[in-house]
């Protein structure tokens, strides 16, 4: 049957085309219904009739909404906005809400505390060490970041050791202005090079060296400075 389940994917020009790689169309009187909503999706699926439109990125794979019927959809979308009008509906949200940046404000405090366990620097660098984790966790931490500190994968020490060697990346070093050959692995093999000189650079400050004015690190964590404290100069300022 056409209207059967399946799984289908976006080719050129609005085709979709089936896992075997015919194309296929949607039946008469079907709709789109992109993905985003994931309530309204839910409510359309548990209906049993839709195609979901599905694409590879990587090793993941996106979905990019599903086609269903028409009606299916008025009425899911009907259903929906109906329990989401009610106070019970809003009072559960705002508590969601709350737990979720409780959560998330436990989870700043946690990995800023990591980042500051992998750096490790001497006592005469601690203050460097406060704002550069500081900065690290901004970066890193909020929710949809895309970042590794934001992956379940991995234990939070090695996300935040990950953390502090891709900032150094690309705050200490040449990477953003480097020319990299489109060779398959020479991009991974120039992070490693980076990420090598990186753990030596941190050396020095752990063990409280003498840090030389042309320091790339010093450099970028005294532009952190600059930058703060203008932040701060500016919220000062009267309206």
């Amino acid at each position: 049957m056409e209207s059967e389940n399946k799984i289908v994917r976006p080719g050129l020009n609005g085709i979709l085309r089936d896992e075997n790689g015919e194309k296929v169309s949607p039946p008469a009187g079907w709709v789109f219904l992109a993905a985003g909503d994931a309530g309204l999706t839910r409510k359309v699926t548990a209906q049993g009739v839709f195609w979901r439109v599905q694409v590879q990125m990587g090793r993941r794979t996106i979905s990019k909404g599903i086609w269903a019927p028409g009606e299916t959809i008025i009425l899911a979308r009907q259903e929906v906005e109906a329990v989401r009008s009610t106070a019970a509906y809003q009072k559960k949200l705002d508590g969601d809400r709350q737990r979720r940046g409780k959560k998330q404000a436990e989870y700043e405090k946690e990995f800023c505390l990591e980042v500051r366990a992998f750096l490790t620097f001497a006592p005469r660098y601690q203050e460097w060490e406060k704002e550069m984790a500081e900065a690290i966790t901004v970066h890193a931490v909020p929710v949809g970041s895309g970042t590794v500190a934001r992956t379940v994968m991995i234990p939070v020490e090695e996300r935040a050791e990950k953390a502090v060697i891709a900032w150094m990346r690309h705050q200490s070093t040449a990477y953003e202005s480097m020319r990299i050959p489109r060779i398959k692995g020479k991009r991974r093999e120039i992070r490693r090079m980076l990420a090598g000189r990186s753990v030596e650079l941190l050396q020095v400050y752990r063990e409280g060296l003498e840090i030389s004015p042309g320091c790339p690190l010093r450099q970028a964590l005294e532009k952190l400075r600059h930058l703060a404290s203008c932040c701060s100069e500016r919220d000062l300022l009267p309206e």
